[in-house]
């Protein structure tokens, strides 16, 4: 049911790895964001951190919460807060559908990566429940034995 969003690697701005490893991902949503004039420029040179971030339902309208983006250099007075709530642009259709999954105990919405896309920065937000331990360490179990599948093929070639 998840859509799968394949973005070109140049594109990537940043990318929320710990999100794979703590959450089990369920949907995935792409969403655009307000910022301002200085923010895109200290975004475009990849000045941002997705790792602590969510994403909120207030009010019929989707935040963005709790990510850094670094002051641009220049911007001296233009500048705002790094950690200041944003907001995701999404279709009202959308934001009802999300709304209604995270009144569930245990979703939340995180943000998975931020990428340019016609020139515009977007977010791919995950619907997401968190994982326990056991499950977190089976994950890294099997990626290591894919790992080890992988050279073993390899060294045979």
């Amino acid at each position: 049911m998840a859509k799968k969003h394949r973005q070109k690697p140049d594109n990537l701005l940043a990318q929320n790895k710990k999100a794979g490893h703590d959450y089990n991902i369920l949907d995935t949503y792409e969403a655009g964001i307000a910022l301002t004039g200085t923010e895109i420029k200290s975004v475009r040179d990849g000045k941002l951190n997705l790792r602590d971030g969510f994403a909120r339902i207030r009010n019929n309208e989707a935040w963005l919460e709790n990510v850094h983006i670094s002051p641009y250099k220049e911007g001296n007075l233009f500048n705002v807060d790094p950690m200041r709530n944003r907001k995701l642009l999404l279709h009202k259709s959308e934001i009802r559908k999300l709304g209604a999954m995270t009144a569930r105990q245990g979703v939340t919405l995180v943000p998975l990566r931020m990428y340019l896309k016609h020139g515009y920065a977007k977010v791919l937000i995950g619907v997401a429940e968190g994982k326990h331990n056991y499950d977190k360490r089976e994950t890294l179990k099997r990626k290591d034995q894919e790992r080890e599948v992988q050279r073993a093929l390899k060294a045979r070639y």
